[in-house]
C-alpha cells in the first residue's frame, strides 16, 4: 500500500471463495449483512442493521467514486466498482463490488444488493489506488464539501472519458484477461 494513501489501520484480507454480501433500503441502510461482511468489517450484525451503509465507507475512499455509485444504482442501474472500506476497529480492506437495485414482485425498486468479492491485486496497484489517491487529493484542494464532490466528480469524469471508454467498458478492461497476467 502505497503511503501517501495513508490508510488506517492494517490490510484485512478474505478468502478469493467468499463473497461479501450486504442488502439495504432505499435509503442505504442496513437491512442484511452476511457472515463473511460480519467478520470482515469486524461488527456484530446488531451493530450494522439499521445502520447507513456509509458506517464502513474508508475516509480515503473518493467521494466522487461514491456519488457516481449512487447515482447509477439509483437509476435502476446496476454497478461494478472497486471500493476500499473501513473495519469497526480502523483496519481497511479492498473489494470489488457489484451492486444493484433490488424490486419488489410488481417491478417497483425496494433496495440496493452488493455483492463484493477480492479485487485482483494487479488492478488495485494500477489504476485503482493511484486514481483514488488523485481523486483525494483534487477533492482536498477545495473548501467546502459541495466544492470537494464536484472537483472530484468532474476529475473522474475526465479522466474516464480520456480513454475512450465509457464507466462500464473501463471497468470491464481492467479484469480483461491477459490485461495484468491473469483474469479477473
Amino acid at each position: 500500500m502505497t503511503k501517501s494513501l495513508s490508510l488506517m489501520g492494517v490490510e484485512r484480507f478474505f478468502d478469493e471463495n467468499d463473497v461479501i454480501v450486504s442488502k439495504t433500503d432505499l435509503k442505504g441502510r442496513i437491512t442484511y449483512a452476511n457472515r463473511t461482511f460480519l467478520n470482515v468489517a469486524g461488527y456484530r450484525e446488531s451493530e450494522l442493521l439499521g445502520q447507513p451503509h456509509g458506517i464502513i465507507r474508508h475516509l480515503q475512499m473518493p467521494r466522487a467514486i461514491l456519488k457516481f455509485l449512487w447515482d447509477t444504482i439509483e437509476a435502476g442501474q446496476e454497478i461494478f466498482g472497486y471500493v476500499v472500506n473501513r473495519a469497526k476497529n480502523g483496519d481497511h480492506y479492498w473489494v470489488f463490488a457489484h451492486v444493484t437495485p433490488s424490486y419488489d414482485l410488481f417491478g417497483k425498486m425496494i433496495g440496493y444488493r452488493s455483492n463484493r468479492r477480492v479485487p485482483d491485486r494487479h488492478v488495485l496497484e494500477d489504476p485503482i489506488i493511484p486514481l483514488y489517491r488523485a481523486l483525494c487529493e483534487e477533492e482536498a484542494r477545495h473548501v467546502n464539501g459541495k466544492e470537494q464532490l464536484a472537483a472530484g466528480y468532474k476529475m473522474l469524469v475526465d479522466t474516464i472519458a480520456g480513454t475512450g471508454l465509457d464507466y462500464d467498458e473501463f471497468i470491464a478492461s481492467l479484469t480483461a484477461p491477459g490485461k495484468h497476467g491473469k483474469a479477473a
